[in-house]
């Protein structure tokens, strides 16, 4: 009879990770990394990000890579979930980059939407360091057409990648903000006003069908369980499902002095928890004198 053991003697083989899974923690990473930085050089949120009068759907050979390869060299956002076939190819999927929308899906022959066999047009894509983003198609496996240089117009170079699409990829403004640049928020958010909103329902599942049916709305993957970014709806929110928790909109609102503004709620006959400290600032969570849920946040000062 064998030795069962035998087994944890062998070699150990690497396996592919699941691709969702992957997807999922690399983004979970990229989040939680550029969360921490400086709110002053921080992204449009994909949530702003919008389907304008002309909008690129491309047709890739591996949707679920190429989705990996934007990321990680052109620093763009995932909005939503991919729409996946029956037969397993992604049907249609959708990245913020700046303020603007990338659509895409895989081939379907039998549609007639094919990998242009020279690579299709080539489309122009602003990021923050050219030389960086060029560096990193080549280091996933895109070919650089033409070496990053300045031809009197700015940085800019050509790359194809390896999804059968052509990319010239040029140096965004300084003032601007651009797929590669940030984070979180576009602009500082003064005392008094509303930073964020939190949607919290029962069942996330549920909500995701019932609002995406009605209003339209898309969801990214939260950094919490049963969390979702709200895509599509003008807010900066999400939504936030489970049990245990009062249903309903909760707002995050800005303080100058959190410290300061916690003692007026309790001044005031409210509830207030002591301040966490958090990537994008200090924040406590709050019930004011009805017992209506919110947090307080004080903004990292520059």
């Amino acid at each position: 009879m064998p030795d069962p053991f035998d087994a944890l003697r062998a070699p150990s083989q690497p396996v592919d990770p699941d691709p969702l899974f992957a997807a999922e923690l690399r983004d979970n990473l990229r989040r939680a990394v550029l969360n921490g930085a400086d709110m002053t050089t921080t992204e449009t949120p994909a949530a702003t990000a919008e389907v304008r009068a002309l909008t690129p759907y491309l047709v890739v050979t591996d949707a679920r890579a190429a989705l990996d390869f934007y990321v990680e060299v052109f620093g763009a956002r995932r909005r939503a979930e991919p729409i996946v076939m029956e037969d397993g190819r992604v049907g249609h999927a959708e990245l913020a980059i700046g303020d603007s929308v990338l659509m895409l899906a895989e081939e379907f022959p039998e549609l007639g939407n094919v990998v242009a066999a020279a690579g299709g047009p080539l489309i122009r894509v602003e990021v923050a360091d050219v030389q960086a983003s060029a560096r990193r198609a080549v280091e996933l496996g895109g070919e650089l057409e033409r070496p990053v240089s300045d031809t009197g117009h700015g940085l800019s170079g050509a790359i194809k990648d390896p999804y059968g699409q052509r990319w010239l990829v040029a140096q965004a403004a300084a003032s601007g903000t651009s797929g590669a640049s940030g984070a979180s928020g576009s602009k500082p958010v003064r005392h008094g006003e509303a930073g964020y909103f939190t949607f919290q329902v029962p069942d996330g599942e549920t909500a995701k069908a019932f609002y995406g049916a009605v209003l339209g709305w898309q969801f990214s993957p939260g950094r919490v369980e049963d969390g979702w970014g709200i895509e599509g709806s003008g807010l900066q929110g999400g939504l936030w499902g489970g049990p245990g928790r009062q249903v309903g909109w909760k707002v995050m609102y800005a303080v100058d002095d959190l410290a300061a503004a916690l003692d007026r709620v309790r001044a005031h006959g409210g509830q207030a928890d002591e301040p966490e400290q958090q990537p994008y600032g200090l924040s406590a969570e709050c019930v004011d004198d009805q017992g209506i849920e919110f947090w307080l946040w004080e903004q990292p000062r520059s």
